[in-house]
């Protein structure tokens, strides 16, 4: 199975590595993989994976991450079911 995709640069997932203490709340709370830790740090992988669920930014205690929970995958659905085009708010990687 391909692995599914939000729409390309369109997510609102930010993240502020100065802020970041490495702790990986956000590593272990977010269901598609989007973080990972790297020098000690966490970093925004597969940006475009993110499905804006909030879970990151709820659980980072040091307020590193943003995003606009909600927004995205919910709101790109239900324009597809209004039939309104480009809506889907997963691609197809292939």
């Amino acid at each position: 199975m391909r692995p599914m995709v939000y729409l390309k640069d369109v997510v609102t997932l930010f993240h502020n590595r100065e802020m970041c203490n490495g702790c990986g709340a956000c590593l272990s709370v977010c269901p598609r993989q989007v973080l990972q830790r790297c020098n000690g740090k966490v970093e925004i992988a597969r940006r475009d994976a993110c499905i804006e669920c909030g879970a990151c930014q709820r659980n980072c205690p040091q307020g590193a991450l943003t995003v606009q929970a909600g927004v995205g995958c919910a709101s790109a659905v239900i324009n597809q079911v209004l039939g309104r085009k480009k809506a889907c708010c997963v691609v197809d990687n292939g």
